[in-house]
């Protein structure tokens, strides 16, 4: 499938994090060609395996998605809501919004005027208490389809922009899950041995429980996890972003070492560039759970740059999402039974 037609068609599927069955259905349907055997889990994590005689390998992105709860209803309509997963509430103002009631309702996020604030108020950021949704409808419509806990969805397009750059949401994680997708169809052209089981996980954003619970039921020899780190903006820490262009690599404890050199030298053989990051403590990605699975798990981590995380217009390059695929693909392809040994010496 074209990247870019798959990203705006599966960024478009609702996956608010514990409520992932629309996108993993989705997602299921775009493994299937790829793959020997595709399953969707108790907890809406997709498996797709591509079966082989050698390292039982599990490849890593999660599916799920940021959004907003519904947390009470004001007595004129208006809805009140809470966070699923870090949403910042600075970005909200102006958003138009899905609410997932008794019907699918259209609503925006508004704020008192700013003609109407205190010089106080002026002086301060939008808190999430401050905001509010409007669906249009009087009070008791609003109360007669929405309840407390019903999901909230942002509703943001893809826009393509120059030099092969795209912006959108939920490019966390999904722009990912394109790079497994990609690498399994590079794949069908490419020999390996690995048993290749490729997840696409629920969860991540509240805790990583999807990769946890697939990892268990896998048992991989060996796990490679694909997520997103910050490209180079205006005025952010140097040592913490990254060229847009190209993937990264991280180096860290939670990270296995012999993993890390073998995809360096899988990178310097078919000549994609590849960044370091370092990370001293957790990585705040599946790795982190993948890796103390069981008895643990020898991980990897690929890191896709990309702009204003968490945000309705997270931008990346899809140059650096193809080169992350044809690595991800040859690092498979180049997977070896000796690696169960020395991974170890």
């Amino acid at each position: 499938m074209q990247t870019e037609n798959f990203l705006r068609e599966i960024t478009a599927v609702p996956g608010l994090s514990g409520n992932e069955a629309a996108v993993a259905h989705a997602i299921a349907d775009a493994f299937r060609p790829c793959c020997d055997e595709v399953r969707i889990d108790a907890l809406n994590s997709v498996i797709g395996h591509i079966q082989g005689s050698g390292p039982k390998v599990m490849l890593c992105a999660h599916l799920d998605e940021i959004g907003l709860i519904v947390a009470d209803i004001e007595k004129d309509g208006a809805v009140r809501f809470s966070n699923v997963g870090g949403v910042d509430p600075r970005i909200l103002p102006g958003m138009r919004v899905t609410v997932y009631a008794k019907e699918t309702l259209m609503g925006v996020v508004g704020a008192k005027a700013p003609h109407l604030l205190t010089d106080k108020e002026k002086k301060k950021n939008y808190r999430r208490e401050d905001l509010f949704i409007d669906l249009g409808m009087s009070p008791e419509r609003v109360k007669s389809l929405v309840q407390v806990g019903d999901l909230i969805s942002l509703e943001v397009g893809v826009t393509s922009l120059l030099n092969g750059r795209l912006a959108g949401k939920t490019m966390d994680d999904r722009s990912c899950v394109a790079i497994l997708l990609r690498a399994m169809e590079r794949l069908k052209k490419m020999d390996t041995t690995a048993d290749l089981y490729f997840v696409a996980s629920c969860q991540e954003e509240i805790g990583g429980y999807g990769a946890m619970t697939s990892a268990y039921g896998i048992d991989p020899d060996f796990a490679v996890v694909l997520d997103v780190t910050h490209a180079k903006t205006p005025g952010a820490p140097d040592l913490e972003v990254f060229d847009l262009t190209a993937p990264v690599a991280a180096k860290g404890p939670y990270l296995n070492p012999y993993l890390r050199d073998r995809l360096a030298e899988v990178a310097k053989e078919i000549n994609v560039t590849l960044q370091d990051e370092i990370v001293p403590r957790y990585t705040s990605t599946d790795a982190d759970d993948i890796t103390i699975s069981r008895c643990g798990v020898p991980t990897v981590l690929i890191e896709l740059p990309v702009k204003y995380m968490h945000t309705s217009v997270e931008l990346l390059d899809l140059h650096a999402l193809e080169e992350s695929a044809r690595l991800l693909a040859a690092f498979c392809a180049a997977i070896e039974d000796r690696w169960r040994d020395e991974i170890w010496i």
